[in-house]
């Protein structure tokens, strides 16, 4: 098989989280905790979970936007932990961000061709003034804007079009990784499809590779190769997008699974209701995370040991005691 385009290997962060005006560190919020995945060129790996599960902290990690605690991010084959400075600097030209908030991403100040060039200027990836429009214009018609919406301002657009405008910003260096941190959550339904669909058709058209996060099952359904779950900073439950949605194994992606809507009431899924609210990542429950929530639990199995992550299948992978 051929190298991965991302690899990422037993990925920690940690945040100090500190009581009073006294100095010296006193607990820690256990944000993401040990996870490994891999990334190929063109595919999208969608990275599903509750809120405040570790995916969006996941995905800065893996840009160095926020630095690990431990473990190891490899881009084509080179250490991305490992870099500074320029060589860090020079990098971040294969991996680019879409932001969750099309509203506060955008700098409103700027144009949006100023907006979009900027990382041509940083990059000097434009030798003239003409080849630098030029290139402005292509990004927004890559994106299904119009040619004279670079003299605008970002408060001029819509939600999805300013959604719009982040993805021709990140295009503008021609990446080979892009993260998509929620990018449709802000947005109403059916603009929610309209820009899943232009990503879809950009990564058959540059061979462009994501990490596309979500809180929604729903959402990735359509656009991820393989899909991840999250709870409480680990990964439940990694396989192929089908595999997942027709034969989740996991009991938490199968109380994920119960929540989505389906059109037709006669195939309505069973609600699988979850006791207990979310544990706090301060202090998390020993043994299986899920344990306190688990309708299928078993103690004192799943209450002291952890559950590694254990292939069931041909890329079907679960970390449950009682499923694995």
């Amino acid at each position: 098989m051929s190298e991965p385009l991302l690899r990422v290997e037993h990925l920690v962060k940690n945040f100090p989280v500190r009581h009073g005006l006294l100095p010296g560190l006193t607990e820690q919020v256990h944000a993401v905790d040990g996870i490994s995945f891999e990334i190929s060129a063109g595919e999208t790996l969608g990275l599903v979970g509750e809120s405040g599960c570790g995916k969006s902290t996941t995905g800065r990690c893996v840009l160095r936007l926020i630095e690990p605690t431990s473990g190891e991010v490899w881009l084509d084959g080179r250490s991305v932990t490992g870099m500074a400075g320029k060589e860090l600097g020079a990098v971040r030209r294969d991996m680019q961000i879409i932001f969750q908030d099309p509203y506060a991403s955008l700098n409103p100040r700027m144009t949006v061709g100023a907006i979009i060039g900027e990382a041509l200027t940083i990059h000097k990836l434009a030798k003239t003034r003409a080849e630098y429009e030029h290139r402005v214009v292509e990004l927004l018609r890559l994106v299904g804007l119009n040619a004279d919406h670079q003299r605008r301002y970002p408060h001029e657009f819509s939600g999805g079009q300013r959604q719009r405008i982040g993805i021709a910003r990140a295009l503008a260096v021609s990446p080979k990784l892009i993260v998509c941190d929620e990018p449709v959550s802000a947005l109403d339904v059916s603009v929610q499809a309209q820009v899943i669909n232009l990503l879809a058709d950009l990564q058959d058209e540059f061979r462009l590779s994501y990490l596309f996060i979500a809180h929604d099952l729903a959402v990735v359904q359509h656009i991820s190769t393989r899909v991840a779950v999250m709870y409480l900073g680990r990964i439940v439950e990694h396989a192929p997008a089908d595999e997942i949605y027709e034969n989740p194994r996991h009991p938490y992606t199968e109380a994920l699974l119960s929540a989505v809507p389906t059109p037709d009431p006669k195939a309505a899924r069973r609600r699988i209701r979850l006791e207990g609210d979310v544990p706090n990542p301060i202090n998390p429950p020993s043994g299986c995370h899920f344990h306190t929530r688990c309708p299928i639990r078993e103690l004192p199995l799943c209450s002291t040991e952890k559950p590694e992550l254990k292939q069931t299948k041909d890329g079907h992978w679960v970390a449950c005691h009682l499923r694995a």
